[in-house]
Order: C-alpha cells, then sequence, then structure tokens
C-alpha cells in the first residue's frame, strides 16, 4: 500500500554565512528544521567569523546571487522568506527586486547592520536603500533599538519610543514591526509588535548569559517558519520570541566570546 507523504512548507533566507555556526545562513537553516519546515538558501555574503569578531567578508557575486535565487524560485518556490545581512546597496537593489518579480508576499525582513561583536556588516550608504526600497516590500520588519533608530532617524531607547519607531516603519511602508528590546536597560526585557491599528507587548525576564549571538537571525527565522506553516503574524511572532527565548535559556558556552544559542530545542 502506497503512502502518501506531505511535504512540508518551504522557507527561504538571504542572507550571510556564519563560519562560526551561530548566526546567519546556517541560524536560520538550523531553526527551520526544528520548526519542521523546509530551509532553502541564497548566500550573499561568505564571513570568516566566530563568537568574538568577523574577520573577514567576501561578497558573493551579483549574478551567482541571482542564479541561487531563480535555482530557488524555480524548482523550490518558498512559502515565506527572509532576508538578513545583505551588505551593499546593490545587493539590496537585486534582493528587492527578485521579491517584487516574484511577488513574494510572507516576507521579514531583518535589517541586519552590525554583528553582535560589534563589527559593521551594513555599508553605510546601504541604509537608506534598505529603507526606501526593501522596508515597503516586508510583511514585517524586525529591528533593534539601534537600528530602529538608523531606520527612523529617531532616538529609541526606552518602550514609548520603540512604539513610536514602529508606527514610522509602517508610516515607511512595512506592513507591520517588531521592535527588539534586548538592549533595554533592566531585568525585564520587552518587545513592542506595531500592526496597523495596534501595538502588542511581549515581556521576558532578562537571562544572565554570554549566549546571544545569532539572537537576530533565530528570531526572525522562527517568525518566517511560522508564516510558511500559516500561522497568523501575531502567533508567528509569539511562538518565534518564545523559542529564543528558550534558546537562551538552554544555551551552553561555546566559544571565548559571544556564544551561540541553542537552536536544538523544541519550538
Amino acid at each position: 500500500m502506497a503512502t502518501h507523504l506531505i511535504p512540508p512548507p518551504i522557507a527561504l533566507t538571504i542572507a550571510g554565512s556564519d563560519s562560526g555556526g551561530g548566526a546567519g545562513i546556517q541560524a536560520d537553516l538550523k531553526t527551520f528544521h526544528q520548526f519542521g519546515v523546509h530551509g532553502t538558501s541564497v548566500i550573499v555574503a561568505i564571513t570568516a567569523q566566530d563568537t568574538v569578531a568577523v574577520r573577514a567578508v567576501h561578497l558573493v557575486p551579483a549574478d551567482i546571487i541571482s542564479a541561487q535565487i531563480a535555482a530557488v524560485a524555480d524548482d523550490l518556490p518558498p512559502t515565506a522568506i527572509k532576508t538578513g545581512m545583505l551588505a551593499t546597496a546593490e545587493l539590496i537593489r537585486l534582493v528587492a527586486s527578485a521579491i517584487r518579480e516574484r511577488d513574494w508576499n510572507r516576507y521579514v525582513l531583518d535589517p541586519v547592520m552590525v554583528a553582535s561583536s560589534g563589527d559593521r556588516l551594513l555599508a553605510a550608504d546601504a541604509e537608506s536603500v534598505l529603507r526606501n526600497v526593501l522596508l515597503p516590500l516586508a510583511t514585517l520588519v524586525t529591528p533593534n533599538l539601534d537600528e530602529a533608530e538608523a531606520l527612523t532617524g529617531g532616538r529609541v531607547r526606552n518602550p514609548d519610543e520603540m512604539e513610536a519607531a514602529g508606527h514610522r516603519l509602517l508610516e515607511l511602508g512595512a506592513g507591520a514591526a517588531l521592535i527588539k528590546g534586548g538592549h533595554l536597560e533592566g531585568d525585564v526585557i520587552v518587545d513592542l509588535l506595531i500592526l496597523p491599528g495596534k501595538a502588542r507587548r511581549f515581556n521576558h525576564p532578562r537571562i544572565a548569559t554570554g549566549s546571544t549571538h545569532g539572537t537576530g537571525c533565530t528570531l526572525s527565522a522562527a517568525i518566517t517558519a511560522g508564516l510558511a506553516l500559516g500561522r497568523s503574524l501575531d502567533r508567528a511572532v509569539e511562538d518565534g520570541l518564545g523559542y529564543v527565548h528558550r534558546a537562551i535559556e538552554t544555551a551552553v558556552p561555546l566559544g571565548k566570546g559571544h556564544g551561540p544559542v541553542n537552536h536544538r530545542i523544541s519550538p
């Protein structure tokens, strides 16, 4: 008797690699797998990176990036996608064009600008291109406080300013904004989801740990996986934040710097 297997939904990550395995493409694919989603990838940059620093970055040629996108789109069309490190204005425009041409509409934009180590991953002249070209295509944008300030041009250092920044990102064209509060002072981390007409606050106790490398990549990948599974944006964000909190809570120290979270837990 033939067994009819139901194929899993497909999610695509367009980002840079992390040779240390804690962030970027590697973190995204681990997260997709844990959510039961088939992960595909387009690598835009290769980094020589560990838990301490980004030692080198090699950008993938634009024609190879386009070929990767075409290969995935033609044979394994994704239900949801995310972008992470995009590095330059040229690559941002290339990716934005691909998203528009293929009408990919479950899109999570993680505006990666600086690594956990403090190394810059987005050229300064590319910030305005990301804001004007890519942001309006996003179902959800997931900036931390520094990224929210760069995108909105305003101060973002407390929950009220986070909410104001979220509304500004919607005015700039994003479908929704999740402002991440990991850099806030205090014992409670506040993350704010801003949707048209409402705001939702998520509170988690701060965990004393050095294992925080790749949290932004992991969160955006978890939300993307949730969208690929057909969950509402509210539910996908709630599930993603819960997964990341437990991944930080159960992480064991690795490396000499900011170690990776524990991707092996169940969502």
